[in-house]
């Protein structure tokens, strides 16, 4: 339900992991992509362990050669999943751009440094305009009901321990999302546990790094062409 796809007239239903997952492999059936390096954040990330592990999806399991997650993992704070909902489930409404870019401003201030031009092209790609004139963040504020009607969703250790491709963990290293005791239980399971996960701390952001700088990306392409040898 963001940018101009269609928001689901179901979303109890639509609204989760297992059907992202579904979506993602018609996609890549669509296209015809046999193997891929999936870079995912925050839910994207998500969505990439339940696809990597092959346990909904087999095929996708066959087509992830790694996977990059960026500030997630398989099970994530309750009181940031909180702290989303109070903002993006009901989104407010401004004037002009320029009053809806300082509000991204502020409550996106955890993805780091970004450029003035970066919010501006930010801005420019997440507005909406409401029939009475007025701007407001431009996705489906239903997709908040992820977390009431499946309220475990984002509980995917059994999707993390079936992951048998390297594994490239990002997190910010002032983020409320990802604890540090889940990333010490990530490393004694699954691709941890057999060696195959890396984990780096990102500094000067929280959740979640914006991968929109050198620091932010040269790890992760070291690590896909590692992968990819």
């Amino acid at each position: 339900g963001r940018g101009l796809s269609q928001w689901s007239p179901a979303p109890d239903e639509e609204y989760q992991l297992s059907f992202y997952a579904r979506l993602a492999d018609a996609f890549c059936t669509h296209l015809g992509l046999e193997r891929l390096h999936w870079v995912g954040t925050s839910m994207g990330g998500a969505i990439g362990m339940v696809c990597a592990s092959g346990l909904l999806q087999p095929r996708m399991k066959e087509r992830i050669a790694s996977l990059v997650i960026n500030d997630t993992a398989p099970e994530i704070a309750q009181s940031a999943i909180d702290r989303i909902r109070s903002y993006a489930g009901s989104p407010p409404a401004f004037d002009s751009v320029s009053e809806l870019e300082a509000y991204f401003r502020t409550v996106y201030k955890p993805y780091g440094w970004l450029s003035d031009a970066q919010w501006r092209r930010l801005t420019e790609t997440s507005t909406r305009r409401l029939p009475d004139g007025r701007v407001t963040p431009h996705y489906d504020p239903a997709m908040v009901r992820q977390f009431v009607a499946h309220p475990d969703d984002y509980l995917v250790w059994p999707h993390f321990d079936a992951i048998d491709v390297p594994v490239l963990c990002l997190r910010g290293v002032d983020s409320d999302l990802v604890r540090p005791e889940t990333l010490v239980a990530m490393r004694g399971r699954g691709p941890g546990a057999r060696g195959a996960l890396q984990v780096i701390e990102v500094p000067g952001c929280g959740h979640a790094p914006a991968l929109n700088v050198p620091a932010h990306l040269e790890p992760i392409e070291a690590f896909i062409r590692a992968a990819a040898r």
